[in-house]
């Protein structure tokens, strides 16, 4: 019967398409009319660059305060995100998926010679669909690529908050419960805190907008990264003290590297001579920082990623894999997207990038790869 009613749920239900288009038409307009700080991107191929406004976190709290109005005045159900699970992941897979075919049709009519919106068509429709013809389309003035990674990261904490909600509500809620509730909001509240570092990011500045992005942003960031959470609303771990206390530095150590080594390639181009770690910088044919975590390896910040993911995942035991299934996946992806960042900037920086690996050997965890 549960099986059943899971297959029951992913037909998409006319509330839970009214709840994806108030959530999105919210942040559109209030990304669109918030106060924020006006960030200038990365200068594109053509010489130009675009411009974001970094007002998410504004928007975040105005959500969660619009939010918090309705459960208390009763127009909401605190837990309906949790209950309505399956049909939101549905209804936003068939979005995901309309929006990607729109994409894919405009982009193809685009006689636009701008980086931003100039066609790169293979003529192989499954190539294009999934990696994307336009580098950063817009909608009315939305920068579509940076509006759906802020509701992906936003949509997380908002399905956790409805399952921490949830758990409170059967009693379930303990120590592994709350610690990673704890992590992931301290993670995407400091996200939106420096949202701006997102606008050098690869996603950003090199990949185009096709079903990758757009599903991985809508469907996969909010619904398989808060699997934890729906694992634990379903098994009760006791987690011991000494656990609890490995988990905290495991997150707290995953935090200082991940945010750590962002924040010193986003001043470094802001400022090449700005100090790190209280001394000059060492920078490769002066272009690349080989300084801070990035003269520790290359790709440092990776680390700290998966340290964050796998501080998600520990609250939940050792029991079952499932709750595993973001640290593995990041994984696997990080592997493979340094990879493909090897080979773009061994191509765009040539011999001073085989410098900069003589120099810097390691890839992403010293002394192991």
């Amino acid at each position: 019967m549960e099986v059943e009613a899971i297959l029951a749920a992913l037909i998409p239900s006319w509330s839970s398409v009214i709840l994806l288009i108030f959530y999105l038409g919210y942040l559109a307009v209030a990304g669109f009319i918030l106060p924020g700080k006006v960030v200038p991107g990365a200068i594109l191929s053509d010489g130009t660059r675009l411009h974001y406004r970094c007002n998410g976190l504004v928007s975040l709290l105005m959500l969660l305060a619009l939010l918090g109005t309705g459960v208390y005045m009763k127009w909401i159900s605190s837990t309906v995100i949790a209950d309505k699970g399956v049909e939101l992941l549905s209804t936003t897979f068939i979005f995901s998926l309309f929006v990607c075919l729109v994409l894919y049709a405009a982009g193809l009519k685009s006689c636009s010679q701008c980086s931003s919106l100039k066609p790169h068509v293979t003529g192989n429709f499954i190539h294009d669909w999934w990696f994307g013809v336009q580098l950063n389309p817009h909608f009315m003035g939305i920068d579509l690529k940076f509006f759906f990674v802020r509701a992906g990261m936003m949509g997380w904490l908002l399905i956790n908050l409805s399952l921490l909600a949830k758990s409170y509500q059967t009693g379930t809620a303990n120590l592994s419960v709350i610690l990673y509730h704890l992590f992931c909001a301290l993670y995407i509240t400091d996200y939106f805190f420096y949202e701006e570092f997102m606008t050098s990011t690869w996603d950003i500045i090199a990949e185009r907008l096709g079903f990758m992005l757009v599903f991985g942003d809508l469907v996969f960031i909010p619904f398989t990264f808060s699997i934890q959470g729906w694992w634990l609303l379903k098994n009760k771990v006791e987690l011991p003290k000494v656990a609890a206390v490995a988990n905290c530095l495991t997150f707290i150590i995953g935090y200082r590297v991940f945010r750590g080594a962002n924040k010193q390639k986003h001043v470094f181009k802001k400022n090449p001579k700005a100090h790190i770690w209280g001394k000059q910088p060492v920078v490769i044919g002066g272009k690349l920082l080989a300084s801070g975590y990035w003269g520790i390896a290359r790709h440092c910040n990776y680390l700290g990623d998966l340290l964050l993911a796998l501080s998600f995942s520990l609250p939940c035991g050792a029991s079952s894999v499932i709750p595993y299934f973001y640290p593995i996946y990041l994984l696997i992806l990080l592997i493979w997207r340094e990879r493909r960042d090897e080979a773009r900037c061994s191509q765009k920086y040539k011999e001073v990038w085989a410098e900069y690996c003589k120099l810097v050997p390691w890839r992403i965890l010293p002394f192991v790869y």
